[in-house]
């Protein structure tokens, strides 16, 4: 009785008591706050698309503590797909760097209060150079919502921390929302994954938006049968290949394919299974790719078709290698 009353005690809210369940209960807090968002993609949020749309400068970001990261994250999303912009940090506004901010810009301050001081210290100067205010808060009766030309609903139930007190929720919600934004302007924009490669060159990102499948195809020792050959004839073809499929090849025509599913389906279902060939069992009219395609390219074809490799061919159709989703 006694342990029992001491651990009502020490948690009064009945909260989690174990590290795991803490963060299974923060999760799932933030996944319920985040589902909400949806619903609120409603005039208010095409507005604000209006808005930035109708500037010719660019966006500024800014906010203070935590919302000042999301708002340097924000910022750093929007210029990534064709939006251009920049953050401010709000305090550091007032000692300079307001220089940074000029007509034509579009403003987005965000605070989970709507009260933060620092933050609505830029209203006054944004309102004189006519820049346009979208503002992102936790509560939309504040005053940040009320100066704004656009508010737009950050609002939580309560923060993912056990004592409903650091900024975990709330800042999750905030970076959901202009990462939508984000999005919404990267569409409106007709902005395509040929435009997000010019602005990321570098790293494994920049290398698949750029190299051509012709780079990084298999094109050496390609597994090749006949249509008539064998199933015991395929298997170490299949084996030494080390591609999940053959080609099935009749002199410089493509008849088809066969992957390990076709092998795998093929002796399920075969009585005899020696009597099988490659064109019994063979995928016709695979997916091809050209080589001048980007690796890009291969991955969402791949992911689209649900299949794991595609023949590289030329405009005539021609066998030129195999390409594969990890490569």
């Amino acid at each position: 009785m006694t342990d029992s009353i001491a651990r009502t005690r020490s948690n009064p809210e009945n909260q989690p008591t174990s590290p795991l369940r803490a963060a299974a209960h923060a999760l799932a807090i933030n996944a319920a706050a985040v589902a909400t968002l949806a619903g609120r993609i409603d005039g208010k949020f095409g507005e604000a698309v209006d808005v930035i749309l109708g500037q010719p400068g660019r966006v500024v970001v800014s906010g203070m503590g935590k919302s000042g990261l999301v708002a340097r994250k924000i910022s750093a999303t929007l210029a990534s797909l064709g939006t251009p912009s920049l953050f401010v940090h709000s305090a550091d506004a007032s000692h300079g760097d307001l220089g940074m901010i000029a007509i034509g810009d579009t403003a987005v301050l965000i605070s989970a209060s709507g009260e933060t001081e620092e933050v609505l210290g830029l209203i006054p100067y944004l309102r004189r150079l006519n820049i346009p205010i979208l503002a992102l808060t936790g509560d939309m009766r504040s005053t940040l919502a009320r100066q704004a030309d656009v508010a737009l609903d950050g609002s939580i139930e309560r923060e993912a921390c056990l004592h409903n007190l650091a900024p975990t929720t709330s800042t999750l919600v905030a970076m959901a929302l202009g990462d939508a934004l984000a999005i919404a302007l990267c569409e409106a924009r007709g902005f395509q994954a040929s435009d997000f490669a010019e602005y990321h060159p570098g790293g494994k990102l920049g290398k698949r938006l750029k190299t051509p499948v012709r780079d990084v195809m298999h094109r050496a020792d390609l597994p090749i049968c006949a249509p008539d050959t064998s199933l015991k004839a395929m298997l170490p073809t299949m084996s030494e290949g080390r591609l999940g499929l053959i080609l099935v090849m009749d002199g410089q025509t493509l008849h088809g394919i066969v992957t390990d599913g076709d092998l795998r389906r093929g002796l399920e279902r075969a009585d005899d299974p020696g009597s099988l060939q490659a064109e019994s069992i063979m995928t016709k009219d695979p997916l091809t790719i050209g080589p001048d395609a980007t690796l890009y390219d291969a991955d969402v074809q791949m992911h689209e078709s649900k299949v794991t490799a595609l023949v590289v061919a030329d405009p005539a159709k021609k066998v030129l290698g195999v390409i594969q989703i990890h490569d």
